[in-house]
């Protein structure tokens, strides 16, 4: 478990969802990893970022998918590819990642409370 923080920690990590509009390989990729552009809707618009979630998901399973993703991060250079996003997911028993998403339909750009 990691250091305990306070809810003004928690606070400050802006967690919303977006929807998966174009999903490509990442090639380049020093691990395979595909690249994702997502909406957040009006108020944030598209980001762009890269996942490593090969074993579980395609480009063409993505589109259309609803995902949670940190939006306040600094973008980050990968490659040829400036991550905006960090998008967000859990460890299946292998360590391969299964990403996370709402259970129903909901406003992109909605905020994890």
């Amino acid at each position: 478990m990691a250091d305990e923080i306070s809810f003004d920690d928690f606070l400050k990590v802006d967690i919303r969802v977006g929807r998966i509009t174009r999903a490509e390989p990442f090639p380049e990729a020093r691990k395979p990893a595909i690249k994702l552009w997502i909406d957040f809707g009006a108020e944030i618009g598209e980001k762009k970022s890269s996942a490593q979630i090969t074993v579980h998901y395609s480009p063409e399973t993505l589109t259309g998918r609803l995902v949670m993703a940190v939006v306040n991060f600094p973008p980050r250079q990968i490659g040829p590819v400036r991550s905006e996003v960090l998008v967000l997911g859990v460890s299946d028993e292998n360590g391969n990642i299964v990403l996370l998403a709402p259970d129903k339909d909901v406003p992109l750009g909605a905020r994890m409370h």
